[in-house]
């Protein structure tokens, strides 16, 4: 499935995609004021935590992956950012059209809650190659992947598709919208990349909180579609 139809944008006030980070005032996703509803108690018992997700967001370095969940991430997202220094020059390449100045030496984590019932945990895999001893660590859990490309340098991907595909974790490959358009047309990417039509690709913006919240569901329906798949097995 290559795409997935998102949901109607939340009312203010709604518990759905929690409240944005910084707003005591309780403004929904679109600015909207009003308060977030606290869970309800059904026939005085405490209503259930929502359930625990993790979803992993790799890709190479200076895709947007730290900016992805820091769009997402209804708390201050926990990053580990290091300032780049001329020791990585000719070896950290962010992209001619980067003015990136630091790099994840470690992860990004954010949080999100999609509704009562479901909470995802966001982890972020830095990009440079000497740190990808630390990707088993953080897709241990996981239920699915996002991959964060750049559709000018995809090189930079192959990694991070090669290690799903061989840890068979479900995941789709997101081409970061740099500037409102990408170098090649998804068909392309999809040939360069030697990926089935099975696995999900598209296109988002990394900086908009919406358009991340869309790609985190294609992410959801994609591990649903083999948690069903493999319980039919």
């Amino acid at each position: 499935m290559d795409s997935v139809r998102s949901p109607d944008r939340p009312r203010a006030g709604s518990t759905i995609y929690g409240t944005p980070r910084g707003n005591p005032a309780g403004h929904g996703l679109a600015g909207q004021s009003g308060s977030t509803r606290q869970l309800t108690p059904v026939d005085g018992q405490r209503a259930a935590p929502p359930i625990p997700v993790k979803i992993i967001v790799a890709g190479g370095f200076g895709v947007g992956k730290t900016t992805t969940v820091g769009a997402i991430s209804e708390i201050d997202p926990l990053t580990t950012e290091a300032e780049m220094t001329s020791a990585g020059i000719g070896v950290d390449d962010p992209g001619s059209r980067s003015a990136k100045t630091t790099t994840t030496v470690a992860m990004d984590f954010g949080c999100v809650t999609i509704d009562r019932t479901l909470k995802l945990y966001l982890f972020g895999t830095p990009g440079q190659a000497r740190f990808g001893f630390m990707w088993d660590d953080l897709a241990r859990g996981a239920l699915g992947a996002l991959v964060v490309v750049d559709s000018s340098r995809l090189d930079d991907c192959y990694p991070a598709v090669d290690y799903f595909e061989r840890a068979r974790l479900p995941f789709v490959v997101a081409v970061n919208a740099f500037d409102g358009h990408v170098a090649h047309d998804l068909e392309q990417v999809r040939w360069a990349l030697a990926i089935g039509q099975h696995v999900p690709l598209l296109t988002f913006d990394a900086r908009d909180r919406l358009s991340v919240r869309d790609a985190l569901l294609v992410v959801l329906d994609r591990a649903l579609d083999r948690a069903i798949h493999d319980k039919q097995s």
